[in-house]
């Protein structure tokens, strides 16, 4: 059985997008800080990006926020749910560069905690070639993510079952971003 939100938030709106319904005047900010992180240029894809968040947002157990952010880490990958669900399970295993692996265990050492970072963590990033600005950004997306996750799940937001309805909302962010998504009620997903 699906909790009821600890707040009165707009109904049928599904996980963060109801939370950010409700506060409008928090939900500019946040929407944006997503965006600069997952949407924005950047060297690191936009599918990498949405692999670190949906990493991170598994790790905390934040359901509709990992199902969210692999459903269009997928779409950017053309789809690929298999390979971004083995990307989140256990990325030392996929079929993924060395770098995206080391960001993403470097994402996963944030997750635990900032001081969880080590020096090996940073090194290993750099050695598969990644920039001191992915290795910034992979700790800001983490970061981030574990607020986000906190922020849903703290408030018992809606998450729906329907892997189409993250599909369907995938699609949007995809190709729209996350500033021109982010309030609209239709589909299931961020």
């Amino acid at each position: 059985m699906q909790p009821v939100p600890h707040i009165d938030v707009p109904p049928g709106i599904p996980g963060i997008r109801s939370l950010l319904a409700f506060r409008p005047e928090t939900a500019g900010p946040l929407s944006a800080l997503a965006s600069a992180l997952l949407v924005a240029p950047n060297s690191l894809t936009p599918a990498e990006r949405e692999l670190i968040a949906a990493s991170v947002s598994a790790r905390n157990d934040c359901t509709f926020c990992r199902d969210s952010h692999e459903a269009i880490a997928a779409c950017h990958l053309g789809g690929d749910e298999a390979l971004v669900a083995a990307a989140v399970r256990d990325p030392e295993s996929a079929a993924i560069p060395a770098k995206l692996k080391a960001l993403l265990a470097l994402a996963s050492r944030v997750q635990q905690g900032g001081r969880a970072v080590r020096e090996e963590d940073v090194a290993r990033a750099r050695a598969q070639g990644a920039t001191d600005v992915e290795i910034h950004d992979t700790v800001l997306i983490a970061a981030a993510f574990c607020m986000y996750n906190r922020y849903v799940d703290g408030l018992a937001a809606w998450t729906p079952t329907d892997p189409e309805g993250y599909r369907d909302r995938a699609r949007l962010v995809a190709t729209h971003g996350y500033l021109v998504t982010t309030g609209a009620p239709q589909g299931s997903a961020s």
